[in-house]
């Protein structure tokens, strides 16, 4: 199932990251752990979050995906599953 992973970081934990120079090599480790096929990082409601895009085969894998966020940023991670525009399309003529 494709979900959506969004982690908003806390501050004083990712400025840590960002000045012992970690930030990139924890970034990293996680992406090519996911291996999402779209990540985009902003500043969401003022603090750092990072949307991810992947595909998650079975709900087992929810702690090895969400923990990296909680223990290295104390981020609030939300996963949620999603749909493109033929995932749509076919869920919607599944309602006829």
């Amino acid at each position: 199932m494709r979900v959506m992973l969004k982690a908003t970081l806390d501050t004083e934990r990712a400025n840590e990251a960002i000045r012992s120079g970690k930030m990139p090599e924890l970034i990293k480790e996680i992406l090519d752990h996911l291996k999402p096929e779209a990540a985009y990082f902003a500043p969401l409601g003022g603090r750092r979050t990072c949307l991810l895009f992947f595909d998650m085969k079975d709900s087992s894998e929810l702690p090895p995906t969400g923990e990296p966020f909680l223990t290295q940023f104390n981020a609030e991670v939300e996963v949620t599953p999603i749909m493109n525009a033929e995932d749509l399309q076919k869920g919607l003529s599944q309602l006829r």
